[in-house]
């Protein structure tokens, strides 16, 4: 009995002590998924402004730059994807999901594909496909920046977009965007840019009623402004699937969290109940040990 109750408060503290690191891990998750989705609204000015330029750019250059639509040479025709990934444990199926969504949506294309993620990069390599590079998953918000300049330089087609306008340039990305209480995953071609959103972005209204020039070379000032675009566009997609990745953590968290404390609920009552069964026992050696020791009440006095 001494040594069974013994082990369920060695349990009952082992849980505790890992409800308390869960907890923290919770509240780290529910934070850092903020951080992102700040950083996220925060871009949502920037990129608004980057699109008016870029309709202002479109509207001045030649609609044949400008098109960019696919050559039909082969060799340009090979798909460049970037799947963003996650390095941290406790995520569930998040790298999995993300990788086989990739798999799927790029099945029968020549591809060449980079990993953000050591996971990611082997989850890739199991299924065949060996990337081009993999890059370090930002760690914070501060170092998503230095992310996007890495691809910028290191993939070459988002490289070709700055130096000449691509005309069969396909670049999309692979993540997890956060969706309700989870995540999905999404892809997005950033190249070539899509014909409809060039001519919307070309229409729209100017917001004040002073319309701007273009001061320097035309196809110069729309490619500066394509590397903005690619560079809101990748940072976006960096932060969301950040986010994404605390979600899952978060959700993980929360199951951790409900099942230990079902599992102390279930301990603390075992507890109790072999605690009570040993105090009823004491209690009841006690009494039988007084009544071998009281005098034989059946006697009656002595005469």
């Amino acid at each position: 009995m001494a040594t069974t109750i013994t082990a369920l408060r060695r349990q009952i503290r082992s849980a505790s002590d890992l409800k308390s690191v869960v907890r923290v891990m919770k509240a780290s998750a529910a934070s850092a998924i903020g951080q992102y989705e700040r950083s996220v609204a925060a871009l949502a000015d920037y990129a608004r402004t980057v699109e008016l330029g870029l309709g202002v750019c479109l509207r001045a250059v030649d609609p044949g730059i400008r098109a960019w639509s696919p050559a039909a040479r082969a060799e340009d025709r090979t798909v460049h994807a970037v799947v963003f990934g996650s390095d941290q444990g406790l995520v569930g199926r998040f790298n999995d999901e993300v990788v086989d969504y990739a798999i799927a949506q790029l099945e029968s294309l020549p591809v060449k594909v980079w990993a953000v993620g050591e996971r990611v990069h082997e989850r890739l390599l199991d299924a065949g496909i060996a990337p081009e590079g993999v890059f370090a998953v930002p760690g914070s918000v501060q170092h998503i920046t230095q992310l996007v300049g890495q691809v910028l330089q290191t993939v070459p087609i988002a490289d070709s977009a700055v130096a000449r306008a691509p005309r069969s340039a396909t670049l999309m990305l692979f993540y997890n965007r956060p969706s309700g209480n989870g995540y999905s995953a999404v892809s997005q071609r950033l190249l070539p840019l899509d014909e409809h959103w060039q001519h919307a972005l070309a229409q729209q209204p100017w917001p004040t009623p002073q319309l701007p020039d273009v001061l320097s070379a035309n196809t110069q000032t729309l490619r500066a402004f394509v590397r903005e675009h690619l560079f809101v566009s990748l940072f976006r997609a960096s932060a969301e699937s950040l986010a994404s990745e605390n979600a899952s953590r978060l959700a993980a968290m929360q199951r951790a969290d409900r099942n230990i404390g079902e599992r102390l609920q279930d301990l603390d009552a075992t507890y109790h109940r072999l605690r009570q069964a040993g105090i009823d026992e004491e209690l009841f050696d006690v009494i039988s040990g007084f009544d071998a020791l009281s005098p034989n009440a059946d006697a009656g006095p002595q005469g």
